[in-house]
């Protein structure tokens, strides 16, 4: 009986010993290549918080939105993008993501009808990419869908649906300047 005791603790304690010294496995992430539509070639490999930038894109915000030709919202969009893009040139980069299979041949001439400023990409030419970033964001198809990374690449705000310039805006604006949280001092006077 002794024996049985001693031998269920010897296993119990093997377990709980085991159990507290496991190390995480690291996964290596992979790196995923994008094209816009006129030929810029974007590398970006994963990690765990978000995507590690490429160089043009390095120290900026990011804005990746999944969006179509024939979406409403999406099209709504298109201004503030156009907007915020002019307004923090040099520090935020717009990605857009076509995913309604649209031509490109039309989309390249939606493009400059529209007057959009910034980098625009099929999905139909970046599968790996939409596959890769869309598993890991959640998306399940809905758009628009919109994806913020803050300037070291980590992932700030994932939106589906419209997003108010407003919004967008005020986490760009967080992004480029993060504050701490203050915390109240119980013992402050008025």
């Amino acid at each position: 009986m002794l024996r049985k005791l001693f031998l269920s603790m010897l296993v119990l304690s093997s377990l709980i010993f085991a159990e507290g010294n496991t190390t995480k496995k690291v996964v290596a992430q992979p790196t995923i290549s994008a094209t816009t539509i006129d030929g810029k070639t974007f590398s970006f490999k994963g990690k765990d918080s978000g995507l590690i930038m490429p160089d043009n894109l390095k120290g900026k915000v990011v804005l990746i939105e999944f969006w179509g030709t024939h979406c409403p919202p999406c099209l709504m969009s298109i201004p503030h993008y156009i907007d915020l893009t002019k307004k923090y040139k040099g520090k935020v980069a717009m990605l857009a993501v076509e995913v309604q299979m649209t031509p490109k041949s039309q989309l390249a001439q939606f493009v400059k009808q529209k007057g959009i400023n910034y980098n625009v990409f099929t999905q139909a030419d970046n599968q790996d990419f939409v596959r890769y970033l869309g598993t890991r964001a959640g998306w399940r198809g809905a758009i628009p869908y919109l994806l913020i990374f803050d300037t070291k690449g980590d992932i700030l705000a994932i939106k589906r649906g419209m997003v108010s310039e407003q919004y967008v805006e005020g986490v760009i604006k967080y992004a480029l300047n993060p504050k701490p949280a203050k915390v109240a001092d119980k013992n402050a006077t008025k």
